[in-house]
């Protein structure tokens, strides 16, 4: 049995991107393998094999890698998947199988003979499997480059920035199916179905050359809005009910999100105090996201309006983050997040959301989850806020009577 093979069936696949935009990626990321004398980097992640190859891998227990040379770029995918890595990569694909254990090294070996520097993600590679980078290329020094690579992530190119407002958009289509779907005595599993087929299909009609994989929802109702990523449960929703709406349309490995507080018929004073108090600090959230201005001075500003409320501790985590090749799973780009640690200045071409959350414990007063969530494209004058589903009171207290 072959330790390593090659499967081409089929022909290449219409790309997410256009092939000026990959082969800008790899010009950009081979200008990085020059600036460090690398010799080749070679990608573990979903979300760089992703960015760099168009390929999304599905791991399920087995490594993958994207090598990156000079003058090649080759996938390295398991025999499990035949001929797809192949047909959705922008280059070369070598396949490792299982008759032999670490065949996947051997794969990656045979690609870097001789080598001599090699850039690394340090931050998703483990112990062990660094441990077993050093065994399968031997007098090879290895660099981390994630934090370079993703940097180059966070300022978005226009055929990125074009797909990622198809996503917003498709959010708010799955966010009108949560609430035609919400109804007393509804399970928060249904209301989630309506939101996942209608995005869906959104997906399928727009980009009907992609993969159609990882979009979900999360609809909270009452105690289980109390955190930002609780899952669906069986829980019947009631009237008076403070709700979570939560919509993540996946394009192609690209993460956008719709998130907004609702109530069923009613809320209480309280809730609709705090509630307010929370779109406050929203709104001028949106107006504070502009070039030139640094992610922890948007933090330290909005946090003085919670301050004057007395509720800054019960916010539950920073104001926003970056978008792009990004899931739940993988892709987090830290560097570009709205919290007071992160110095990062806001520049055209950057993708960030406004999302601030507040949570009062249960048996307290306006007791539940609030949060808000839009996307803002950076651009030369400011931002254009590309979500369009309303948030606030006068919107969202649902009435099905």
């Amino acid at each position: 049995m072959l330790d390593i093979i090659e499967i081409r069936n089929g022909e290449k696949v219409k790309g997410t991107f256009s092939s000026t935009e990959m082969l800008s990626r790899l010009a950009s990321l081979r200008f990085l393998l020059e600036q460090n004398k690398l010799d080749a980097i070679v990608f573990t992640s979903i979300q760089n094999i992703n960015y760099y190859s168009d390929f999304l891998y599905c791991s399920f227990g087995r490594p993958y890698a994207l090598v990156v040379t000079a003058d090649r770029s080759v996938t390295i995918s398991a025999n499990i998947d035949g001929g797809q890595p192949y047909r959705r990569s922008l280059g070369d694909n070598l396949i490792y199988t299982d008759w032999q254990q670490d065949n996947y090294y051997k794969a990656i070996a045979s690609l870097l003979p001789g080598v001599r520097k090699v850039g690394i993600e340090s931050d998703h590679l483990t112990l062990r499997a660094q441990q077993k980078f050093v065994h399968t290329l031997p007098g090879a020094s290895f660099i981390d480059i994630s934090d370079e690579v993703m940097k180059k992530r966070m300022v978005k190119s226009e055929e990125e920035i074009a797909l990622i407002k198809h996503g917003a958009r498709i959010a708010d289509i799955g966010g009108a199916a949560c609430v035609e779907a919400i109804a007393a005595n509804v399970p928060e599993y249904e209301v989630a179905l309506a939101s996942n087929t209608a995005m869906t299909r959104a997906i399928a009609e727009t980009f009907p050359h992609v993969e159609l994989r990882d979009t979900w929802t999360w609809f909270q109702s009452g105690l289980n809005t109390d955190g930002a990523h609780n899952s669906l449960t069986t829980r019947r929703i009631q009237s008076g009910d403070i709700l979570s709406l939560n919509c993540f349309p996946m394009i192609a490995g690209y993460y956008t999100a719709l998130e907004r507080t609702l109530f069923l018929d009613h809320c209480s004073d309280e809730h609709l105090r705090i509630w307010e108090i929370n779109c406050e600090v929203h709104k001028k959230g949106l107006e504070l996201i502009r070039p030139g201005v640094r992610c922890c001075d948007i933090a330290t500003e909005l946090n003085e309006i919670y301050q004057q409320y007395g509720l800054l501790e019960n916010r539950t985590f920073g104001y926003g983050h970056s978008f792009g090749v990004l899931s739940h799973y993988y892709g987090r780009e830290a560097g570009l997040e709205l919290r007071e640690d992160i110095t990062t200045v806001l520049e055209p071409g950057m993708v960030v959301s406004m999302e601030p959350m507040l949570m009062i414990p249960e048996g307290l007063p306006g007791a539940g989850g609030y949060r808000e969530h839009d996307i803002l494209v950076v651009n030369e004058e400011g931002a254009e806020n590309i979500t369009k589903f309303a948030f606030g009171p006068e919107h969202n207290i649902i009435s099905k009577g």
